[in-house]
């Protein structure tokens, strides 16, 4: 057996397990860590400006592709405080990341030592594990037992607290001897197949939900299958869109009280059987339980048993991995239609798809100042099929659901149940470096774009060219239009003279000046039609400096985007097209 540092059997492991980048900030209690990833190589390391940046990066990075797992890397106290957000976004999600962070000495937990905190009490809620070990022998074992959770069930993320003298503590260790677990995922039955195909058969207006665990689980194609077996039209929620491509005919649309179609909304009140695969019913998805589940019957297959009945009980609920599930509802799919069993759905298909092709929102709009639907209308002709685009919250999210065009797995990056502000501009840097051959493109309002600014000089740094569309209102946008309903516009103005920056016409922070202060390249817009060729000329920005560019395009103050309390009480504030 070889003997080590625990810390450098610790970076042995994380390359075992298929690590290769970590994002982080050092300190003086994980400088160990950082001394081993030195000594040994093989993890390229991303300098981050604050950790809470960092452990977006590492979700950013998780959500690119199968089988990822960002890691990120700060020392004790306030370090792995400013990673909670991203371990709660992560583990809202259903996103595994590893987060590790430097401790003070065992010896020391109790006296209140300089930066020392019980971060393993702090993160419990909001990770699959949260562990501050205290025996070197048990680093390997404890590791080893972190990537099991993050990749068994439902996904999360894992924290790992490291006392200084436990990285320190030389252990035996032989890497050549490790083996990652096998990660547990439960499996639906053929039983449970054959049950949940009958009643889909059964029902008269099905529609299937794709939720996230089909993007987790990599089944965006078994899902199709079986909607193109069965004929049944595809509801996706913001965390399985691009399960199947917006131009799909089987694809019915997105619903919900805020991130909606017009037609989404439609065809799911017309249905009368909802059989939903690794969706959590989020209730911005449901609105009132009482108008979504009114007359019709439910299938819930998700991979985490407590999951099933969380939210309503459903008619039936499968417990299981959403790729081996709908590899059996296919197996059985495809017996019934070689039997001639299954039903026509095409005069029902049909009737969600006229609803899709005339149930439409303006975006076309050519005044000044900018309305921001124009801009996704830009959008849409600027960018291809293989655009990932990377958003959290806001109006300026929300308005990128009604209105952009997603085609593939994995080319929407939502920050969806959290949905912290900031978490943007970090997650896009994590995105590319995961996958720098795809476009990248962001979106943000102005408050989500100012709360981590400072990461933009990671990308410049370290080469993570995207573009970034900043739609500018001066205003928390989103907030504002909540206040409507308690007769205020109070505390959610962000517009000032600037007196350093009057070319800026009162809209306050100067974001051209930020953006290129930090080493990226920014343009400004005030015209509608000036949008398209910024969006060009920044694809030309970012491929020649390698850095990510900032297209700010400033918009009216106040827009209202269509949203409302309920799924079928949406009010809709600008022009709807009805064909």
């Amino acid at each position: 057996m070889a003997r080590m540092r625990s810390i450098e059997a610790a970076v042995e492991i994380l390359k075992k397990e298929g690590i290769s980048v970590a994002f982080g900030v050092p300190g003086a209690a994980i400088n160990p860590l950082y001394a081993a990833l030195k000594k040994l190589g093989g993890i390229d390391h991303i300098l981050a400006r604050h950790v809470e940046g960092a452990s977006h990066m590492a979700e950013g990075y998780t959500r690119a592709a199968a089988d990822n797992i960002g890691v990120c890397i700060g020392t004790s106290g306030p370090a792995g405080t400013d990673m909670i957000t991203g371990l709660y976004a992560a583990w809202a999600d259903s996103i595994p990341i590893l987060c590790l962070t430097g401790q003070a000495p065992v010896a020391k937990l109790h006296k209140e030592d300089f930066q020392s905190v019980d971060i393993e009490s702090i993160a419990k809620p909001v990770t699959k594990m949260a562990v501050t070990i205290l025996e070197a022998g048990q680093l390997p074992g404890t590791f080893q037992k972190a990537f099991f959770e993050m990749r068994s069930g439902r996904p999360g993320p894992v924290l790992i607290d490291l006392p200084f003298d436990v990285q320190m503590a030389e252990i035996e260790f032989d890497i050549e001897l490790y083996q990652p677990m096998v990660p547990h995922r439960p499996q639906a039955t053929r039983a449970q197949a054959i049950r949940a195909l009958e009643m889909l058969n059964a029902a008269e207006k099905p529609v299937l939900i794709a939720g996230g665990g089909i993007i987790n689980a990599e089944a965006s194609a078994l899902l199709l299958e079986l909607a193109e077996i069965t004929g049944v039209p595809v509801i996706q929620t913001l965390r399985g869109w691009g399960a199947i491509a917006d131009d799909h005919p089987l694809m019915a649309g997105r619903m919900g009280c805020q991130a909606n179609h017009r037609y989404g909304n439609a065809n799911f009140l017309a249905s009368d059987f909802v059989f939903g695969i690794g969706n959590r019913w989020a209730n911005r998805n449901t609105g009132a339980l009482e108008t979504y589940t009114k007359d019709r019957k439910f299938i819930h297959v998700d991979i985490e048993p407590t999951q099933i009945g969380r939210v309503f009980s459903p008619d039936l609920g499968i417990v299981s991995d959403a790729k081996v599930a709908l590899a059996r509802f296919v197996e059985v799919a495809k017996e019934m239609q070689a039997a001639g069993k299954l039903k026509d759905r095409s005069d029902w298909a049909q009737s969600c798809l006229a609803r899709k092709r005339s149930m439409l929102r303006r975006d076309d709009f050519d005044c000044t100042p900018i309305k921001p639907q124009r801009i996704y209308h830009e959008m849409n002709k600027a960018f291809g099929k293989d655009t990932r685009y990377i958003s959290t919250i806001g109006l300026a999210q929300i308005a990128a659901n009604q209105f952009l065009h997603v085609y593939k797995p994995r080319h929407w990056i939502n920050a969806c149940q959290a949905g912290p502000l900031g978490w943007t501009l970090p997650a896009a840097l994590g995105v590319v470096k995961a996958d720098p051959d795809t476009q990248v493109v962001a979106i943000s309002g102005d408050y989500d774009f100012q709360f981590l600014v400072e990461e933009l000089a990671v990308g410049a740094q370290f080469n993570l060219p995207y573009i970034h569309v900043l739609i500018n209102n001066a205003y928390l946008g989103l907030i504002r239009q909540a206040q409507r309903a308690f007769d205020i516009d109070y505390c959610v103005q962000l517009a000032f003279e600037n007196i350093n920056a009057p070319e800026v016409n009162g809209y306050g922070v100067d974001h051209v000046k930020v953006v290129e202060g930090l080493g990226c390249k920014a343009l400004r817009v005030f015209d509608p039609e000036m949008i398209g060729p910024a969006l060009e000329e920044a694809k030309q920005l970012r491929d020649r400096y390698r850095v990510p560019v900032v297209v700010e395009v400033i918009t009216e103050r106040v827009t209202n985007i269509a949203m409302g309390p309920d799924i079928d009480k949406v009010t809709e504030f600008e022009d709807i097209i009805d064909l």
